[in-house]
């Protein structure tokens, strides 16, 4: 037996943006700099092919390709940088869906959360999607793949919080297999410091704010065993 699947993207409110078939048309007109070239490699009607562009730049807002006509040798076409990131986007997807239909045993997905003490506050963001809407917790999330730890944790807490932080030293691992009720997390937790950016809640936080350590609102997760390690850890030195 073989594991199948089809993959697309969506623009946030649900609007079709790119399948397997869109996929390879933009992917040739990448290669061939001709749309003309691309529709005819794929057996399909110029006109289909310009109607399947003109529809993932309606539904995405932004053009995905540019034309130059006429010329010695006729036209040109090149995707645009948002044309680019979409294609690598999806190619980046098609490559995690292929990894596990080869290995489709279920495995713990890896995350990091941050810690960052200034003044005897801590920096908490209120969630702003399920699981614990509405709840504090450390600034974090998944790693992508193909990203290290590291990179994670800076991107992660300046999408979340706006600040530009430096790793101090990496708190411990958190592997509970219950700690996060959407399936098996473990995550790797990083003591930072501030090294800029403006503070502001983004992306899944509604909030980011600093709670007195002698203050600090109920936490989702296991984050509240985090901040208890984190305080021995930084007392001990």
């Amino acid at each position: 037996m073989r594991i199948r699947y089809r993959i697309w993207l969506e623009s946030d409110d649900g609007k079709y943006i790119l399948g397997p078939g869109s996929y390879e048309l933009l992917k040739l007109v990448r290669e061939t700099g001709s749309l003309t070239k691309a529709s005819s490699l794929l057996g399909m009607s110029y006109r289909h092919a310009w109607g399947l562009i003109r529809n993932i730049e309606r539904n995405l807002g932004e053009k995905v390709m540019e034309s130059m006509r006429g010329g010695k040798h006729g036209g040109v076409s090149n995707l645009t940088a948002k044309g680019e990131e979409i294609l690598e986007e999806y190619e980046r997807i098609m490559r995690v869906f292929e990894h596990y239909s080869k290995k489709p045993y279920i495995q713990p997905s890896l995350t990091v959360d941050g810690v960052l003490i200034e003044d005897c506050k801590i920096l908490l963001i209120k969630r702003g999607k399920e699981p614990f809407k509405g709840k504090y917790a450390l600034p974090g999330g998944f790693v992508e793949y193909g990203e290290r730890v590291e990179k994670a944790i800076l991107r992660e807490f300046k999408e979340e919080t706006g600040l530009d932080v430096d790793i101090i030293d990496i708190l411990g691992v958190y592997s509970d297999p219950h700690r996060d009720p959407r399936g098996h997390t473990v995550s790797v937790v990083f003591l930072l410091r501030r090294v800029g950016g403006s503070l502001k809640g983004g992306d899944d936080a509604a909030e980011a704010k600093f709670f007195p350590l002698t203050n600090i609102p109920p936490l989702a997760f296991d984050h509240e065993v985090i901040i208890k390690d984190a305080l021995k850890k930084l007392k001990s030195k």
